[in-house]
């Protein structure tokens, strides 16, 4: 019998997989994962790691089960093939184009926030290839604080966003987030909004916990208070395991109420 989760949504980091645990995936979950595609369900893993890490996370968790996709820094879509990872080029092109052109507009600016933050904290801020502007703060606290500043910088552009996870953070187009790569994948799979699970637990997967992106939605016990806070309002499932554990628990809890 097919399942009725047809899009199986997940993030990775402390959601998914744990450091602290052993395995860092449960095994009940991976054999629940695999049940469920086996049943007919699209698995992808949906996070701000680059593929890279992705890659080397998925490797070093020993996996029995494997993504039919993965969404990478938050927007770019690749489908599992056998021997790679093989792009959702008119997607991913799309991307890279659009925040392109939208760095390029704020260059100016930049030099201006990176003095602000190095005067004020000890605090990593650096451009890579996805963002021009990339923040390693030494704590939470101080991620808070370099955030709201950051916002407050950019609040004459709607198109920017501060994309944040934990210590981390980066620049980016508003279109393009964990959400949006989401619904483009569920379009591009033909998967309406009633066949998607989406399980997250931080800032940065508040975008795809939204009830017009999918039917089920899940946290772990683990999530931060502001996603806590959000789930609660919006009816969504909070399981009273973390990591993996709660996960598993929200599957459980979906597939009872199909």
């Amino acid at each position: 019998m097919p399942t009725p989760l047809q899009l199986i949504c997940t993030d990775f980091d402390g959601t998914l997989h744990s450091d602290f645990t052993e395995p860092p995936v449960p095994q009940a979950l991976q054999t629940k994962l695999a049940q469920l595609q086996a049943e007919g369900a699209t698995w992808v893993i949906n996070t701000g790691r680059t593929l890279d890490d992705l890659r080397l996370g998925i490797d070093n968790a020993e996996l029995t089960v494997h993504p039919d996709y993965v969404v990478v820094v938050e927007r770019e879509i690749f489908r599992c093939v056998e021997h790679g990872y093989e792009p959702l080029t008119d997607w991913n092109d799309r991307c890279t184009r659009t925040q392109a052109a939208l760095f390029a507009s704020i260059a100016d600016r930049l030099p201006e926030l990176f003095d602000w933050v190095n005067l004020h904290f000890s605090a990593n801020v650096y451009e890579d290839e996805w963002s021009p502007f990339c923040l390693i703060a030494r704590n939470n606290r101080d991620a808070d604080a370099i955030q709201e500043f950051v916002n407050a910088f950019f609040a004459d552009d709607p198109q920017l966003t501060f994309v944040r996870n934990d210590i981390y953070g980066r620049l980016s187009h508003t279109d393009f987030t964990k959400g949006t790569a989401l619904t483009e994948l569920a379009q591009q799979l033909d998967i309406p909004r009633e066949g998607i699970f989406v399980a997250g637990d931080h800032w940065n997967d508040l975008s795809m916990l939204q009830p017009d992106r999918a039917e089920w939605l899940v946290s772990p016990a683990n999530s931060i208070s502001e996603v806590i806070a959000h789930m609660e309002r919006i009816d969504g499932f909070i399981a009273s395991t973390e990591c993996g554990e709660g996960v598993l628990e929200g599957l459980e809890w979906a597939l009872q109420q199909t």
